[in-house]
């Protein structure tokens, strides 16, 4: 399994808004070859909001499948206008996960 981390810095203010872009990316991500799961992550302690968007994929040919189609810029678009400068995108190959059964 893999995983693209993008980090954002989100304007003051905007973090509902940031939300809401992501929600909207939702059904378009589900569609995509090889994905497995979305999670985002907000820090508010600092002077400025950040957010973390964590993507994982059943291999690295997905993850980057995603990048080829357009899907990872369409994402980040909806969602760039709320933030400051560009993300930083990473990706990782996980090494452990569990999630909890429904």
């Amino acid at each position: 399994m893999h995983a693209r981390v993008t980090h954002f810095r989100v304007r003051p203010g905007k973090i509902e808004d940031f939300q809401g872009a992501v929600d909207s990316v939702i059904p378009l991500i589900r569609k995509q070859q090889g994905f497995r799961a979305l999670v985002v992550l907000h820090a508010s302690g600092g002077a400025q909001p950040e957010a973390t968007v964590l993507s994982l994929w059943d291999s690295l040919e997905d993850l980057k499948a995603s990048e080829k189609n357009m899907f990872l810029y369409q994402a980040i678009t909806r969602v760039l206008s709320y933030c400051e400068g560009f993300p930083t995108i990473r990706e990782h190959e996980v090494l452990v996960s569990e999630f909890a059964a429904d």
